[in-house]
């Protein structure tokens, strides 16, 4: 583009305006700023490779050159920050976050304390504020974790439920209870 006006400061910046309108800023250090013909795109380069753009909407795009993240900050409060890797997190204003791992798990983050990771081949991990867990298999199988249980749902209607003290207990759809005790010695059966 066409250098319209050039002036020379003496702090040594440099302010070119263009034809077009847009203005340029350089700095002694090696920064630069342009601003675009509408005045509301402003896009800042800094002397060490990071780039901060603000948009006519507001969003702000900043990227860091050295962890070659970028970091976009939307008018309305949500934040986006992209990786090098593929990781991508995203901050919303009411504080729930959201994480997409480069294998492309997803786990979110309630602001009550609750927390749920959907993995590729579909499990759902749902852990709670008092630390129990549900686990969701693809294959329709439910997994209960709590202080003093594990618990298995079989889609057949089975389940099997281990205790902490190593005591099992198996119902089966049909009626029949089974439990054995840690040691996995049968204690009660009520075969039907």
């Amino acid at each position: 583009e066409e250098i319209q006006t050039e002036t020379a400061y003496p702090d040594g910046k440099v302010e070119k305006v263009l034809k077009n309108g847009c203005h340029l800023i350089f700095f002694p250090n090696g920064t630069w700023k342009k601003v675009g013909s509408d005045g509301k795109t402003v896009t800042v380069t800094f002397f060490n490779g990071d780039v901060k753009q603000v948009m006519p909407d507001q969003t702000v795009i900043y990227y860091y050159a050295d962890a070659k993240t970028t970091h976009t900050t939307y008018s309305d409060g949500l934040e986006v920050l992209q990786f090098s890797n593929g990781q991508i997190e995203k901050h919303y204003p009411d504080g729930k976050k959201e994480i997409t791992f480069p294998d492309q798990t997803i786990k979110n983050l309630f602001t009550d304390g609750q927390e749920e990771s959907i993995f590729p081949d579909g499990t759902i991990v749902r852990i709670q504020r008092d630390g129990s867990k549900t686990i969701e298999f693809n294959n329709g199988q439910r997994e209960l974790h709590t202080s003093e249980f594990k618990r298995r749902e079989y889609p057949d209607g089975t389940v099997k439920t281990v205790y902490v003290n190593g005591q099992q207990e198996t119902k089966y759809i049909s009626g029949r209870v089974r439990v054995k005790d840690k040691d996995g010695n049968i204690i009660m059966d009520t075969k039907l």
